[in-house]
């Protein structure tokens, strides 16, 4: 083991003497840090922990000593009954392994850890940035919901407190959404300057709660003038020196090293075994492995017992752990060799807590010392020199298929350090070829000790949890989504409708008495349902012919908008579709994000009513198990944009009434002619075969119900699911045709967002524009009765009284439904020149006999 002070060395000086830092503070600073450089932008150095067990092997017994130790603080400074309240949240992903071994110092509390995996499937409470991080972008996916809801404290742990920026961003975004009274900061080392000694206190007034700081030493790191640029030049000028020699990576040789590794490439593949003194070794079964190969030991990992603390652990969860770890352990001694004297434990970037207790528990069963350190993602320059932290480094590819693409990973102060065998300790997600690969870890491993073993924790992923997130702010107890083949003829996973079913209720009246009703007042459209629309033999016909004819164009409309929201709006959304015209374009967007992502995204339908807003229960289910910020809306297209403003309407008064903030109003449309947003697939007026019909193209349920008999105040909206018209049902052909296109459209896709999202994308609200004209030139005087836009003309022959049809001069194949509608209905075309749209579909505002038209002659309807 090499201590951050060795034979009177310490091992800061190397960077201390070259870059002109000195470090101040407690005398236990020098024994618990080093230092090193690092290739990054916005700090060049790095304060390098010696019992924190991440780039320098450690005593397992040594690293979770002090996180129980701090945690033991944590419980004396909050009292008993305050502890027992208590959530210990840690930062991915030096400190994972260091808040957990808090949170068993606090005793009985509940732990989570940030991450920057994202979970298909899993719900983000919460997210920050971490400025200084060469990767910032921190996810917070308890499988509870509840866990950061309450309060009590909130502990938060990260292994050093340099500036505070991290806590601080990460109380701020919490405290929006969970306030409390109290949080307590807790670090190994407290580095903070005097002048960011000061921003704690006055962060604690301004949000008005109490705010602690528990540290194992103190100090701070004088930083002269130039520094990073000095650094930045120190580091360039090895990396060409090592170039200049040939000198080859820490990945394949256990020698001095003064440089970032080479490119994978460059590395010879082959696992050698060099390390002096390295010598095969038969295990405790008398078994000899084979030169550069991975014994692997299957641990026997309880079932459902969480990996760690990505998703939450609990102290049942802890107490479990406990009673495993013995026959665990016993499993990893068998394959260690008898005469080791040497053995690390080596753990998998945020999985640090479960290879630790591993190593803590090996270490009580096997002669050999043990040492603990994980693998990290952070790269650090490597220099062989007493008097610097990092003295060699192994690099491999990185194989857990991380968010951030393909890359390096590192281990540090392996190769060199004379191990006897070394066990790795990875997570499933991250037991895949790149790990086995030639020039992957195991291999890497294999060329610096002459026993590798290799043990493979099952990645947790837990079920969805449908319950109320925030039991103290919320009234009721919310149903799970609908999902089919129970409601819908969607399959289950894509789409769930936050809807109650109504299917028993008889809610259809005739056209024309809802048209007479709803025009003279009597009633709201939303309170009943129009007869379902039975199209014809030659109107099913046409809309397959416009399917077949329009598919490629609305797949690549699917793209560019699904593109433009991952690229804009949020890596991982939640997609929500407004029902039911916007569902079968949310369940394409989410096919193309599997399709070329590889995403399993959320998605669900909830109702809006024009003059009524978006059902308020349907918010609250979403802000209790997704982050509100994550979700998008969508709709199929806009009109005029009634819609558009409807939903930013609803948004801002669900917020002022105490609801959770952070939705974004503005609604993701396949086709937005009305220039009424700034997220589309396309502003062109075409035909969308699902605006062709109703229920059987949009999972056989009908548009949505708001009735107060039906419908109380902790009830979703409701809908019915026409079961009887399954024979007709054309919606997964619909979606299975499109879908099908998107291969040969993709490449299309790529160079149609890149310029969409260069250019001006402002809303100029025409077609709200051109609707007000239309309006008065028809003698209508109320825009709700002008239907613009090819799917409102549809959905207006469909469901409505229409009075007449304008179609733009020379418009082709995409009215020849409408023409056929409007034929069958004996309504009249009407060609005209200026129009912004295709077509615009008129209701009178009479909707009685012997009303006059525009031309004051009478008109019949």
């Amino acid at each position: 083991m090499r201590n951050a002070v060795n034979n009177g060395v310490w091992s800061g000086t190397w960077v201390a003497e070259r870059l002109g830092l000195e470090l101040v503070g407690d005398d236990a600073l020098p024994e618990m840090l080093g230092l090193a450089l690092r290739r990054n932008p916005k700090r060049a150095h790095l304060l390098v922990s010696h019992v924190l067990g991440k780039h320098v092997p450690q005593s397992p017994a040594v690293v979770h000593g002090h996180g129980l130790a701090l945690g033991r603080r944590v419980r004396e400074l909050l009292g008993p009954e305050e502890a027992a309240k208590a959530v210990v949240l840690g930062y991915a992903e030096t400190a994972t392994g260091l808040g957990h071994c808090v949170a068993d110092g606090v005793g009985v509390a509940p732990y989570l850890h940030s991450t920057r995996r994202p979970v298909p499937g899993v719900a983000t409470a919460g997210g920050f940035e971490e400025s200084h991080s060469h990767a910032t972008s921190h996810l917070l996916l308890p499988e509870d919901p509840t866990l950061l809801v309450g309060d009590g404290p909130l502990v938060l742990v990260d292994d050093e407190f340099s500036t505070g920026n991290t806590v601080l961003n990460t109380i701020r975004d919490l405290h929006g959404r969970y306030p409390r009274g109290r949080y307590v900061v807790v670090a190994l080392v407290d580095m903070r300057s005097a002048a960011d000694a000061g921003r704690l206190d006055d962060f604690a007034r301004e949000i008005g709660a109490r705010v602690d700081l528990v540290a194992t030493a103190s100090g701070t790191v004088l930083l002269p003038e130039g520094v990073l640029e000095k650094g930045q030049a120190l580091v360039a000028r090895h990396e060409a020196e090592a170039a200049a020699n040939g000198e080859r990576s820490a990945a394949g040789s256990s020698g001095p090293v003064a440089q970032f590794p080479a490119p994978l490439e460059d590395v010879a593949a082959e696992a050698r075994c060099d390390t002096p003194g390295a010598h095969p070794a038969a295990d405790r079964t008398g078994q000899t492995p084979a030169r550069g190969t991975a014994t692997r030991v299957d641990l026997h990992w309880p079932r459902g017992l969480p990996d760690g603390g990505r998703h939450g652990f609990t102290p049942a969860h802890r107490d479990r752990l406990e009673a495993a770890l013995p026959a665990m352990t016993a499993r990893l001694a068998e394959a260690i060799p008898v005469d080791a004297r040497s053995v690390l434990v080596l753990g998998f970037e945020e999985l640090m807590y479960t290879p630790l207790r591993l190593a803590r528990e090996l270490a009580e069963t096997v002669p050999a010392e043990v040492r603990y350190s994980t693998t990290t993602r952070s790269p650090v320059l490597a220099v062989d020199d007493p008097g610097y932290a990092i003295r060699s480094r192994i690099v491999f590819p990185a194989h857990d298929d991380p968010a951030d693409g393909p890359g390096e990973r590192y281990a540090y102060n392996v190769a060199g350090g004379g191990f006897d065998a070394v066990v790795a300790v990875v997570d499933s997600v991250a037991d895949t070829p790149l790990l086995h690969a030639p020039d992957g870890l195991l291999s890497r491993l294999a060329a610096h000790t002459p026993h590798v073993v290799l043990a493979v924790v099952p990645s947790y992923v837990p079920e969805p949890l449908y319950a109320a997130a925030l039991p103290e702010k919320r009234r009721l107890m919310l149903p799970e989504p609908l999902r089919g083949p129970a409601f819908s003829s969607y399959a289950p996973e894509e789409v769930g409708w936050l809807l109650q079913d109504l299917s028993d209720v008889t809610l259809e009246a005739p056209t024309e008495e809802r048209e007479e009703a709803i025009q003279s007042g009597g009633a709201h459209y939303a309170e009943s349902l129009p007869v379902e629309y039975q199209p014809s033999e030659q109107y099913q016909e046409l809309f397959h012919a416009a399917l077949q004819t329009s598919a490629e164009r609305i797949a690549q409309a699917v793209g560019v908008v699904t593109e433009t929201v991952i690229a804009e709006r949020s890596p991982r959304p939640v997609l929500v579709s407004l029902a039911r015209a916007g569902t079968p374009v949310g369940v394409l967007m989410r096919r193309w994000a599997r399709f070329r992502h590889g995403l399993d995204l959320p998605h669900y339908a909830v109702s809006i009513v024009r003059g009524r807003g978006i059902d308020a229960n349907a918010l609250r289910w979403l802000a209790a198990h997704h982050d509100p910020r994550d979700v998008v809306f969508v709709d199929g297209w806009t009109g005029k944009g009634a819609i558009t403003r409807e939903l930013a309407a609803a948004i801002e008064e669900f917020e002022a009434g105490g609801g959770a903030a952070g939705f974004d109003p503005e609604i993701a449309v396949l086709a937005d002619p009305g220039s009424c947003v700034r997220t589309y697939g396309t502003r062109e007026d075409f035909l969308i075969p699902s605006a062709c019909l109703n229920s059987t193209v949009s999972g056989l349920i009908s548009r949505t119900v708001l009735r107060a008999d039906l419908v109380g105040p902790d009830d979703f909206h409701g809908a019915k699911f026409y079961r009887e018209l399954a024979g007709v049902d054309v919606s997964t052909d619909f979606l299975d045709a499109v879908a099908a296109r998107f291969p040969e459209v993709a490449e299309a896709v790529g160079g149609a967002v890149k310029e969409l999202l260069a250019g001006d994308r402002t809303p100029s609200w025409e077609g709200w524009a051109a609707v007000e004209r239309i309006s008065e030139e028809y003698g209508i005087h109320d825009v709700n009765l002008v239907k613009p836009g090819v799917g409102e003309t549809t959905r207006v022959l469909l469901r409505r009284v229409p009075w007449k049809i304008l179609a733009r001069a020379g418009a082709g194949a995409d009215l020849d439904h409408v023409r056929l509608l409007a034929g069958q209905r004996g309504v009249p075309v009407e060609e005209v020149g200026d129009l912004p749209y295709t077509c615009v579909g008129l209701i009178h505002p009479q909707f009685t006999r012997g009303a006059t038209g525009a031309d004051g002659k009478a008109v019949t309807v």
